[in-house]
């Protein structure tokens, strides 16, 4: 039996991949400093062994692939065991490289995008699941309809979350141009993660790059309305399939929007023409454009009839930390949604504003990415909180700091109060909770996280709070 080796196992992507490597009959173990929940829980239900340091001799003797994360920890200059691993003689991987190796023969559909990446790869796959089609999968976060974000199985195709960050910290070259993707599913050209791609030009180059390895006889299925993609769709030799959530001048789109008790409905059309009636539990128009975009990819290559994607599409539950309503039938409604940049954070906030008219939104947000806590972003509190009645701001992260030029907490409060947003600036989940009391009305409000980190470990506590109010 081949052993693969992890160094970093714990983030969310590597333990996937160790999943898909156990369904490939591997044995597998591994290292991480940050171990505990909710991944050390999963990673122990894998029945995989994790060091919880890193040492040389956590490296086993019989392992064929020691693979590697991007983590900035794991390097050789400051981490024993990736010195270790790379004077070892053993086959070295990052973990793109890992599922490049996994995809065989399968049909490769990758879903790319500054946005929706995790909700479009979750939704495809369970659509096919649903369908008994037994899909490979790979996905970036925990989808709620899957016991594990990684799966390899019997059918020919593999579904993946495919991101445009460095594949480990030896490899500048973009996760997804590992994928080998014969279809492709593109949300945004949004910018982003201006750490490592400073300009527009330089994060879109990957995209290009992306667009133009399908082969002509592959399928790029392109979002209408995402930012900068009519530019990135010139490097393709692959025909382009366009889908919006209403624009009718995309090939696909949505008509006859309705919505009733957190459901909506709409008729999926295909140039001009009704296809079927979809209904989906998820909230937003952006929810209604992903549907869309996953539907044209699975109908134009015929992976699943129109019947089977109506009852797969109902049935998806969604995606943890998309918009995840984390106190159902308590007031007044908690949501926690992913909010890594301004379009993410602003698609939230829009959603939650349209969901609940009337309601005073209060949000409790925290500047975790780079991108958030750059400088040259500090125009962007002009507008994102557009509309909320108060927002809890908590203070950036000092990791990472000296690479850029840093926001402080008190800069963002400033330009968030002079757009008009009230603001109470928090620099603990106590301090929070405590505002909450003072502040919040079961029946007047709603609240909503957005971040990409872990607020102090205040989510879950706020939501035992309003359990006991």
């Amino acid at each position: 039996m081949p052993h693969a080796h992890f160094i970093g196992l714990c983030g969310a992507g590597m333990s996937a991949v160790a999943k898909l490597l156990l369904d490939a009959g591997w044995s597998v173990s591994g290292s991480d400093e940050g171990f505990y929940p909710p991944i050390s829980l999963v990673i122990q239900r894998y029945g995989i062994p994790c060091a919880t340091s890193y040492e040389a001799a956590n490296i086993p003797e019989d392992a064929d692939w020691i693979v590697i994360g991007k983590h900035a920890k794991l390097v050789p200059d400051t981490n024993e065991e990736v010195a270790a691993a790379l004077e070892s003689g053993k086959r070295v991987l990052s973990f793109p490289e890992a599922i490049a190796e996994l995809l065989g023969a399968r049909k490769s559909l990758v879903v790319a995008g500054s946005f929706g990446k995790s909700s479009c790869t979750a939704l495809a796959a369970h659509v096919l699941r649903y369908a008994k089609k037994d899909p490979s999968y790979f996905i970036g976060a925990e989808a709620l309809d899957f016991p594990d974000n990684g799966h390899r199985g019997k059918g020919n195709v593999f579904v993946l979350e495919g991101d445009e960050y460095p594949a480990a910290n030896w490899d500048d070259r973009s996760k997804f141009l590992f994928y080998k993707a014969s279809a492709l599913l593109v949300t945004s050209g949004e910018h982003d993660h201006v750490n490592v791609f400073p300009t527009l030009t330089d994060y879109l180059a990957p995209f290009e790059q992306l667009v133009a390895s399908l082969p002509p006889d592959g399928l790029i299925v392109a979002c209408w309305n995402g930012a900068h993609l009519v530019r990135v769709m010139k490097e393709a030799s692959a025909p382009v399939v366009w889908y919006s959530g209403t624009d009718t001048d995309a090939d696909w789109f949505a008509s006859d929007i309705s919505r009733e008790g957190g459901v909506t409905h709409f008729t999926l059309c295909s140039h001009g023409n009704p296809i079927c009636k979809l209904t989906t539990r998820q909230l937003g128009e952006h929810s209604v454009e992903n549907t869309v975009g996953v539907a044209a990819l699975l109908l134009e290559q015929k992976l699943v009839t129109v019947e089977e994607l109506a009852v797969g599409i109902a049935a998806f539950s969604g995606v943890r930390r998309r918009l995840e309503r984390l106190n159902p039938g308590i007031e007044p409604p908690l949501y926690n949604d992913f909010g890594s940049s301004y379009a993410k954070c602003r698609a939230g906030i829009t959603t939650i504003l349209q969901s609940f008219p009337g309601k005073r939104v209060r949000v409790c947000f925290e500047p975790h990415t780079f991108s958030f806590r750059n400088r040259d972003a500090l125009h962007w509190y002009d507008t994102l909180f557009a509309g909320v009645e108060r927002v809890y701001l908590f203070q950036p992260p000092a990791h990472g700091a000296a690479t850029h030029t840093q926001l402080t907490q008190a800069e963002i409060a400033a330009r968030v109060e002079a757009s008009g947003v009230a603001v109470a600036a928090i620099s603990s989940a106590e301090e929070l909770l405590t505002a909450l009391e003072a502040d919040i009305s079961a029946t007047a409000d709603v609240i909503l996280f957005e971040t990409s980190g872990g607020f102090d470990g205040a989510i879950p506590r706020v939501a035992e709070w309003l359990r006991h109010k």
